[in-house]
């Protein structure tokens, strides 16, 4: 029998991988708790996924907005989703991270009230116009007839929602009162930052009921878009080579089909109103 080298089994414990797998990771991350190396090793492990969610939402932002205040606000979005998953419920945790990354890093961009009050007051004139045509009609108007109600050519209008375009990529999670009022819908005042209590789980499922029923009305390529933009993860420019248009006649198709959501929106919230302001006049 061939005598083994004194040196070679230390050398194969010396190469070896001890890391611990996805599995052990987290088990051991759950057993101590926040502090733990664990931790460190769970943030490193899925900052490609902030890296990604900062990365598909600042090419969509002026040039002035600092992509480092959005990645550092999207490792807290992060750390709390480390902090509070709970994986008894049988939920995967990149798709709960990714929530949480994104509603810290769309915080971020409320405190910084980067878009302009004049942006604002165009998606707002935008929707309205929309409301009031649809309610008259039951169908999502042209952009023909839109233009129309709001009193301006057609070219306009089209220049009024590359304006507004930016902002359309946040404005299903944000409010967007104007002139200081806070008109935000009960949709809109929900963080995707909070504590997914029985209301914000109500909310966040009503929320997406609405969304998809809105979708099935929306042109083919509008739906085709977004299923693209929001399902598969492709950029922009992805969508508009396969599409074979340019990147720009995308970004409005985009912010055309999220203006018409919110109209909706605000439709379905101004109906829910409606019984309670009747009950309130009663008493």
């Amino acid at each position: 029998m061939t005598p083994m080298p004194p040196d070679s089994e230390p050398a194969r414990f010396a190469t070896a991988d001890v890391r611990p797998n996805q599995t052990e990771l987290w088990q051991r991350y759950h057993s101590a708790g926040p502090g733990d190396s664990s931790e460190e090793e769970l943030v490193k492990k899925y900052l490609p996924l902030v890296k990604t969610v900062v990365g598909r939402l600042a090419i969509t932002l002026p040039a002035h907005i600092n992509a480092e205040d959005l990645y550092s606000a999207g490792l807290v979005g992060l750390l709390n989703a480390l902090r509070q998953f709970n994986p008894g419920i049988g939920t995967a945790f990149e798709p709960y991270a990714r929530l949480r990354v994104r509603g810290a890093i769309l915080d971020e961009l409320r405190k910084m009230d980067w878009v302009p009050r004049s942006v604002h007051v165009k998606a707002r004139k935008i929707q309205q116009a929309m409301l009031a045509l649809e309610q008259k009609s039951g169908t999502i108007p042209s952009d023909a007839e839109v233009a129309a109600a709001l009193n301006i050519p057609l070219a306009e209008y089209d220049h009024w929602v590359e304006e507004v375009r930016p902002a359309m990529f946040i404005f299903l999670d944000a409010p967007s009162a104007v002139d200081g009022e806070d008109d935000a819908t009960e949709h809109e005042r929900f963080s995707a930052g909070a504590e997914d209590g029985p209301f914000e789980k109500t909310s966040r499922a009503e929320l997406a009921r609405l969304v998809a029923e809105r979708i099935k009305q929306l042109p083919d390529t509008q739906k085709k878009i977004l299923a693209l933009y929001y399902n598969e993860g492709l950029r922009l420019r992805e969508i508009a080579q396969a599409f074979g248009f340019c990147e720009s006649h995308i970004c409005q198709q985009h912010a055309k089909a999220i203006l018409a959501i919110r109209s909706y929106l605000e439709q379905y919230e101004a109906a829910k109103s409606i019984p309670s302001a009747k009950c309130k006049h009663a008493a």
